[in-house]
């Protein structure tokens, strides 16, 4: 059996020790930097299966990091930081970033968000044709304009087909809610975030008509949306 590595950059070292001592203990096998200059070459010659990375390190920042290791790597990154501005959390989530924890945090979350991303990466991908989109339980036929999920028939507003069939395409993506906006609506009608709230709220609970012991669309709070 192949040993989960994570490795943790992160400057301040209590911190850095407490997620390293969580993560031992549920088996993983933990590298930790306190400093982002040589993290990228670390990373790529480690090849981590997860990365938790300090949005302020000396050296080189986190949201830079995220995006140099984007350019060769899809490994999970969870980002920490002290910055609880939306702004924040949707550029690191744009750059690449699976998920955002805010300090203070409770290690055990983290250890069960690793654990919760890294179940989603080893789950088989979205499989995207023109005419049809599966994931899981889900299938979208996008020609017939129809949705089954475990088998049963679906009913959808065109609003809703639209807004799950851009989840369902990238698994795992972060879609703010002006993103989803956009998507949703062809004719670039002006609405509030909060439609889109109220759309997520009626698609979800449709889609638990069908599978009634699973939730697939999760929130990320202040940010957006993801099937998971």
């Amino acid at each position: 059996m192949t040993e989960t590595t994570v490795i943790v950059v992160e400057d301040e070292p209590k911190i850095a020790q407490l997620l390293s001592d969580y993560l031992q203990r549920e088996g993983y096998r933990v590298s930790v930097l306190g400093e982002g200059t040589n993290a990228v070459e670390t990373i790529r010659e480690q090849q981590p299966s997860f990365l938790i990375l300090d949005l302020m390190l000396p050296g080189k920042d986190g949201l830079t990091i995220c995006k140099e290791v984007r350019q060769f790597s899809n490994l999970p990154i969870m980002m920490l930081t002290a910055k609880t501005d939306e702004i924040d959390r949707l550029i690191g989530l744009e750059l690449g970033a699976d998920d955002y924890v805010c300090k203070p945090f409770s290690p055990r979350e983290v250890v069960a968000r690793v654990k919760v991303i890294l179940r989603r990466v080893a789950s088989p991908p979205a499989c995207v044709s023109e005419n049809e989109i599966t994931y899981r339980n889900i299938a979208l036929h996008i020609d017939r304009f129809k949705c089954e999920i475990a088998g049963r028939d679906i009913e959808l507003t065109p609003v809703e087909f639209r807004l799950l069939k851009t989840l369902m395409s990238h698994p795992g993506r972060v879609y703010s809610r002006d993103s989803l906006m956009e998507l949703a609506y062809d004719d670039r009608r002006i609405v509030s975030d909060r439609t889109i709230d109220t759309h997520i709220k009626n698609l979800r609970k449709k889609m638990s008509a069908g599978a009634p012991d699973e939730e697939v669309i999760r929130s990320i709070y202040g940010v957006g949306y993801k099937i998971e």
